[in-house]
């Protein structure tokens, strides 16, 4: 939907840096402000192996979420309710920045839309988990509202809901513009070079070289903000899965067409189901659709798994927009996020001088930001609420040996998925 990117500069020679930050996505460059801010003086570079934002940050969904993730959490009582308080301070730190940068870059809601977000469901099920997440919400005293099949009817201008649950803190991104958009807001010292990646680490003495196929870069201080690639380089061997998600989204048709706001965004009532975006395109509208969640241990999906993720979207599609059931998908994509066993990131000071912020464990809009703030405020010895919960999670745990997490994976993703049923 944007103009192809202009690309900048990619890394040629040899050159030196105070900081390399590996990975020009949402965690690499919101290190880079963040280095920038607590010392304008640092020479960062910042190295993204493609064009940023066509990347799997730009293949995000565009969902900044600020409360906890899965409607059907445990019981908010206790030790669970800190960590819930937690979890949102974490989000919520996200959001703070991005709402910095998109005031003062002056984006149009088009960007950047802090309009909050639905959990719908299809099923009675659904509806429960609703239900019951809303009564949780009350006791972290959360603002939320519950809706009717009427009240969701009146937003999707579809009748295939049941039921709704909307939360106002939910910011909506046009990812990859945001992502193109915060790379450009960087200044010097601060520079990024797009299709440069990096190849290969090396010490060299107290200090560190980092290769990419036309450069090297000598610097002492390194951020891997390249989630589940940090094992390429060796770190977090056997302790990040390779999920793999999927969307499809239409061709633009009439407004007229399907009634309803032209612009809202539903996540799922159960964990697996069905993400739904309604997206303005111009004179046109948008339907995207996402869900489909599979392992991938070498980090690459075939086309043969985005095909039956796709007959998937088709059958979601239809089952929710039966009016709009002859609209062909125009886009279909991938993308990898990396997630641990006990849901931690994979985060802090691995070797000297190289510090992670990898293992988003999904929702990477909101907490690889936050990852990538607390990297580069734990680097430069800054304290602050966000490295006093960072600096508390436990190292990622070590993952089955193969064949087992393999099996492991693939039944644990596909019982999920079933739980998930028409959700």
């Amino acid at each position: 939907m944007l103009p192809p990117r202009r690309e900048k500069s990619r890394l040629q020679g040899d050159i030196t840096a105070d900081v390399v930050i590996i990975g020009g996505g949402f965690a690499g460059l919101s290190a880079a402000r963040r280095l920038s801010e607590l010392d304008p003086s640092l020479k960062v570079a910042v190295l993204e192996a493609d064009l940023v934002g066509d990347a799997a940050a730009g293949r995000n969904s565009g969902f900044i979420i600020d409360l906890p993730h899965e409607v059907s959490s445990d019981d908010y009582g206790g030790d669970s309710a800190a960590k819930s308080r937690e979890a949102i301070e974490i989000s919520r730190t996200a959001i703070k920045m991005a709402s910095t940068v998109a005031a003062e870059e002056g984006w149009s809601r088009d960007v950047f839309d802090p309009c909050g977000r639905y959990s719908a469901a299809i099923s009675g099920e659904g509806d429960d988990h609703l239900t019951a997440y809303a009564g949780q919400l009350v006791g972290l005293g959360e603002d939320h509202r519950l809706l009717t099949a009427e009240e969701i009817a009146e937003v999707t201008g579809t009748r295939a809901y049941t039921s709704a649950l909307f939360t106002p803190g939910t910011v909506m991104l046009q990812p990859a513009a945001y992502i193109r958009g915060l790379a450009d807001s960087l200044r010097d010292p601060v520079r990024v070079y797009e299709k440069s990646p990096a190849v290969r680490l090396e010490r060299s003495g107290t200090a560190w070289i980092v290769k990419t196929p036309e450069g090297s870069i000598s610097t002492g201080r390194i951020i891997l903000a390249n989630n589940g690639h940090a094992e390429s380089f060796g770190f977090f061997k056997g302790r990040m899965l390779h999920i793999f998600t999927f969307a499809s989204m239409t061709r633009r048709f009439s407004p007229d067409l399907l009634p309803g706001h032209r612009k809202w965004a539903a996540t799922p009532a159960l964990p697996m189901g069905t993400t739904i975006r309604r997206v303005p395109d111009g004179d046109g509208d948008r339907i995207l659709v996402r869900s489909r969640y599979t392992y991938h241990p070498g980090i690459v999906a075939g086309d043969g798994t985005l095909r039956r993720a796709g007959a998937q979207h088709d059958k979601k599609f239809k089952a929710r927009f039966p009016a709009l059931g002859d609209i062909p998908m125009e886009y279909r994509w991938g993308g990898a996020m990396a997630v641990t066993w006990n849901a931690v990131p994979a985060f802090g000071e691995i070797e000297d001088g190289i510090f992670a912020a990898c293992g988003c464990n999904g929702v990477g809009a909101s907490k690889a930001t936050a990852s990538g703030l607390a990297a580069a405020e734990l680097m430069l010895g800054h304290r602050s609420r966000l490295t006093e919960i960072y600096q508390r999670f436990d190292a990622p745990k070590p993952l089955p040996p193969q064949p087992f997490t393999t099996i492991g994976a693939k039944a644990n993703l596909a019982f999920k998925e079933w739980m998930a049923g028409a959700e």
